[in-house]
């Protein structure tokens, strides 16, 4: 086979396995598509995990009654499914692509949120702080009738969201029946907690505090007004929020480092 066979040969193998699953580093760790959703799928329990088609799925465990959990590779979210809404993931598998070309990071935490105070300036480890010491103090004043709501703060190359995981008790352990289903369904009582979403562009400056590092906070700007707003959290389990900070740092730089490839490509710049 001369060069030019071979490169057309090499050109046919690279369009006959174009299709490139995807890859998410969830908490530190990669995990890449094993399953592709092929029907749509809509949770009505909280810990379900809603499909589309064509999602990436990484599937973690397969269980006996048919329902896998993974987590979806696209959207981030993880939970239960049922199996037949997904198929084994192949090079040579007739799927739209997956998330090619780019690897997203999703850091989790566990955290209780204590509250949100507006800020003259968008960054300082001053007006950090002495936003923390404002909101912390407010908090153990109203801490009987209003205590922090245990969340769950997902870092992510697109911004940070915060998951409310207050749930409403629960009346009886017992099996709902068929018309009770329903009407859960139709009053929406089967809903997850609120989520906020803050994109990391709005995003300005985040750190812990320096004398009780369990402390964490990010200042964040008004899409259209010059108004800041610092939110401030504390670790579920007392340990220190450095991994929040330096999860942060790590999804700054990832998204500013595409921001100026995608405003300055390279390629486009010729010398004369």
């Amino acid at each position: 086979m001369n060069r030019k066979q071979k490169e057309t040969a090499d050109s046919s193998d690279e369009e006959k396995t174009g299709f490139h699953p995807a890859t998410l580093v969830f908490n530190g760790v990669l995990k890449q598509q094993s399953h592709k959703v092929i029907y749509s799928f809509f949770p009505r329990h909280e810990d379900e995990m809603k499909l589309e088609v064509g999602d990436p799925i990484y599937v973690d465990t397969k269980c006996e009654d048919l329902w896998y959990e993974g987590i979806n590779l696209k959207t981030g979210d993880e939970g239960c499914f049922p199996g037949q809404y997904v198929t084994e993931y192949t090079g040579d598998s007739e799927a739209p692509f997956g998330l090619k070309g780019r690897r997203i990071h999703i850091n989790r935490y566990h955290v209780k949120f204590l509250g949100s105070i507006e800020v003259p300036f968008h960054k300082g480890n001053d007006i950090l702080c002495r936003a923390m010491q404002k909101v912390v103090t407010a908090r153990r004043m109203t801490l009987e009738l209003h205590p922090p709501t245990p969340c769950i703060l997902e870092i992510s190359d697109n911004g940070v969201k915060m998951v409310d995981k207050t749930k409403p008790p629960k009346i009886s352990p017992k099996k709902d029946s068929m018309m009770k289903k329903v009407e859960k369904l139709l009053s929406g009582r089967h809903n997850k907690g609120h989520n906020y979403y803050f994109s990391l562009k709005n995003v300005s400056f985040c750190g812990f505090h320096p004398a009780s590092s369990r402390y964490f906070a990010f200042i964040t700007k008004h899409p259209t007004d010059r108004r800041f707003a610092c939110h401030v959290f504390v670790t579920e389990a007392g340990e220190s929020a450095k991994p929040m900070v330096e999860a942060m740092g790590a999804a700054f730089r990832r998204f500013y480092s595409e921001f100026l490839d995608f405003t300055n490509p390279t390629e486009d710049i010729y010398m004369e």
